[in-house]
This record gives C-alpha cells, sequence and structure tokens, in this order.
C-alpha cells in the first residue's frame, strides 16, 4: 500500500492525538516547497540556477543563485496558509512575520534553504533543512526572541535530499521516515520507515582539510581512526565527505557513521561553523529519535539554550558508541 505524506500524517493524528491539523497542513506546505526546489535543482542552468547570485547573505557568505531561488520559494509558499506566526531563515538577518493581510498561526518555521550550495555547480547533491517551533504565548514572533528555544522543544524537523531520487526525511518526536517523491504522481510516498542508526561504526565524516586547527582532543580521535588496525582501536575506518550535511547525515541514518564539524581555533569568536538553530537542532533530533546521539563535544545539541539567531556550534552527531567516544575525549580535556 503507497502511504502518502499526507495521509502518514494524518493517520499519525488520528492514533496519538499529538499532531495538530495546522501542523500537518504547514508540513504539507513545506513538503510542495521542496518539490518546487528539487524542480528549479533539476533544471539547473536551463532554469538560471547555477552560478552566484552576486549578493552576501546576513553572515557575510556569498550568496548561489540557488540560495536566492530556495529562500523565496520557501517563504512565499509558508506565509499564506494561516499556520505561521513568522519564518527565519539562514539566510536573512532577521525573522520575518507573516505579512497581512494572512492569517497567523501557532507555529514558527526555521530553514536552511540550501544545505552544501557550493555543490551545485558540480552537480552533487544538496538538501533543504528545516525546524518547527510552537511560538510562546505573549512573545513578538517577529523578534529573535521567539526563535530562541532549545532544540528539544522542536515539534518537527526534517531535511530534503536532492540526489538521483529527492527524498523527504521527517521526525514528528515517532521516529524518523523517509518518503520519496514520485514524480509522476507529484507526491512524496513513504518508502522508509523507522530509519535506526547502528551504535557502532567504521565510517567517518570530516573535512580534513582543517585538521591543523583542531584543538588536541580532536586530533586524538581523528589519529585513532586513522591508524586503523595499527593504532588502539585495533580496525579500520573509512572517511566518507560529501560538503553537504544533509547528504552526509543521510548516508549515516542508512549504514551508519559519525559527522564531525568540531571547533577549531582559527577565529575564537566563532567557536564552529554549523549554525544551531538551522542545522544543528533539527539534524540532532532526526539523529537521536533514530537512536544515536549528537553534541557540541560537552553536552547534547538539542540541551544547549540558544542566545542568538545564527548562533554557531560545533558538531558531532551520528554512531552513538563513538559520539561517546569523542565526547569523552573532549571533556577529559578541560
Amino acid at each position: 500500500m503507497r502511504i502518502t505524506l499526507s495521509r502518514y500524517i494524518l493517520e499519525l493524528q488520528r492514533r496519538t492525538g499529538t499532531t495538530h491539523g495546522d501542523l500537518r497542513l504547514l508540513l504539507e506546505v513545506v513538503s510542495r516547497a521542496c518539490k518546487a526546489i528539487s524542480i528549479a535543482i533539476g533544471r539547473g542552468e536551463l532554469g538560471g540556477a547555477l552560478g552566484s547570485a552576486g549578493s552576501d547573505n546576513s553572515q557575510g557568505e556569498v550568496q548561489k543563485r540557488l540560495d536566492v531561488i530556495s529562500n523565496e520559494i520557501l517563504l512565499e509558499a509558508s506565509e499564506w496558509g494561516g499556520h505561521l506566526a513568522a519564518v527565519a531563515s539562514e539566510e536573512m538577518e532577521h525573522p520575518r512575520p507573516i505579512p497581512f493581510p494572512y492569517p497567523k498561526g501557532a507555529y514558527l518555521l526555521l530553514f536552511d534553504p540550501i544545505d552544501g550550495s557550493s555543490n551545485v555547480d558540480i552537480d552533487t547533491s544538496v538538501g533543504t533543512i528545516f525546524s518547527v517551533l510552537r511560538c510562546a504565548e505573549g512573545v513578538d514572533p517577529a523578534g529573535d526572541a521567539a526563535f530562541l528555544q532549545p532544540g528539544r522543544r522542536q515539534v518537527a524537523a526534517g531535511y530534503a535530499l536532492y540526489g538521483p531520487t529527492t527524498l523527504l526525511v521527517l521526525t514528528l518526536g515517532d521516529g524518523v521516515q523517509c518518503f520519496t517523491l514520485d514524480r509522476e504522481m507529484g507526491s512524496f510516498i513513504l518508502t522508509h520507515e523507522n530509519l535506526s542508526i547502528p551504535p557502532d561504526t567504521q565510517e567517518f565524516a570530516v573535512n580534513t582539510s582543517n585538521q591543523r586547527h583542531w584543538e588536541p582532543p580532536m586530533r586524538r580521535y581523528h589519529d585513532e581512526l586513522v591508524m586503523g588496525q595499527d593504532g588502539p582501536r585495533g580496525k579500520d575506518f573509512n572517511m566518507r565527505w560529501v560538503a553537504s550535511m544533509v547528504a552526509d547525515v543521510h548516508r549515516i541514518l542508512t549504514r551508519g557513521g559519525i559527522f564531525m564539524y568540531p571547533r577549531d581555533r582559527r577565529n575564537p569568536a566563532k567557536p564552529g561553523q554549523l549554525r544551531l538553530l538551522y542545522e544543528a537542532n533539527p539534524m540532532s533530533l532526526i539523529v537521536e529519535q533514530a537512536g544515536g546521539a549528537a553534541t557540541n563535544g560537552f553536552q547534547p545539541i538539542l540541551d544547549i539554550a540558544p542566545n542568538a539567531l545564527h548562533q554557531r556550534v560545533p558538531v558531532f552527531l551520528g554512531s552513538k558508541n563513538e559520539v561517546e567516544r569523542v565526547t569523552a575525549y573532549h571533556r577529559e580535556a578541560t
């Protein structure tokens, strides 16, 4: 039996009573936006989606055309449905309130419209990451403070992976499900249920070109991995690195592994490269729901109290035993 995304969420709502109807409609809106982004990526140069946009985002990073296109697709899709109080994007400095005259809803949507956009021009997998929070009563949804909630308060998180097939991976706190886009039907179909990350692994994902900047605990852990059978671990490890967090994390959800973007010493004011609210929190919720672990080297990422909309953190996530080992090395060094 082919179960669509809409049917899955509706049946979950009926079965558990924990998924509000507005949340179901919001997730359907996000999924439609991801379909539109998939089409834009598929057209590539034919649709003017490749190359630089000639602009910078709020963090001073050069934007790709697809960053801008995807951001606009998500904004336009989500502002009119009446499910949201405000939206925050990695590409914008501050949240955007739902404009008049559209009705306001109870949820906040955060997203990284294109993760790994530097891969678009070389036709390598990229993705969209999103997170849903409830808007607290009495809080101005247009202010940054409304979004500064620990990751454990997320009511939903997911990502779309634009590869040979377009996938939508989603958790509503009931495990992790994977849906595949049927391009002929135009629907996301449930294809992989209750994804599970094995606790042990022999694969790791990290950008080793930065190792000269790493702190001693990270260098210790990495050295043990690359020494393989000749080192203290007594087994060989393989490195895989796509430079797109969505693609690297999806591989871990499929067959295990550990993804690492550690703290380094290049910029003391920037303790990590990945954004807590747009990348680390939603991916950590997905990984934990699949039986894995996610820390910043010291504590679970989902327990971090955010202090800024674009706060950055180190990230270690994936197979539980490896995440616990590298986290222990960091704790021992303090």
